[in-house]
């Protein structure tokens, strides 16, 4: 099952994203049932992580290198990523997570602007009721 989730940030824009069951069903879920959270966002490269969240999941179906706008469960700091593009470590052309994540979904609104203003904000995660 898909779902369109809302991150809504601190005096800045919201970004848009899919969740999907499809990667990791258990983590979606949890993730999906807790919302709306909050969360303090900090900026690795071009990745958006976020402080401590509500899910406790461990690694499932977690990978080591992820896709561009890939959204992932960060099990090790129970944070939210949002990768935006590449992370300060792995070989050069590949998103190399801190440690393995578990994908569940996409980042519909894609523009990496939103990270030179963002670092340190609070934000919220909400379902998108529209």
């Amino acid at each position: 099952m898909k779902y369109s989730v809302v991150l809504k940030i601190q005096n800045s824009s919201s970004i848009l994203l899919e969740l999907d069951d499809a990667y990791s069903p258990k983590t979606v879920t949890e993730f999906v049932t807790k919302l709306p959270f909050k969360v303090t966002l900090n900026i690795w490269g071009d990745e958006i992580y976020s402080s401590k969240s509500p899910i406790i999941q461990p690694e499932e179906n977690s990978k080591s290198l992820v896709s561009l706008y890939d959204v992932a469960y960060w099990p090790t700091g129970k944070a939210i990523c949002l990768f935006f593009g590449f992370t300060p470590i792995g070989n050069p052309g590949e998103i190399t997570p801190a440690s393995p994540v578990n994908v569940i979904g996409k980042i519909i609104t894609t523009d990496k602007k939103i990270l030179s203003d963002i670092d340190g904000y609070d934000a919220e995660f909400i379902l998108n009721e529209n």
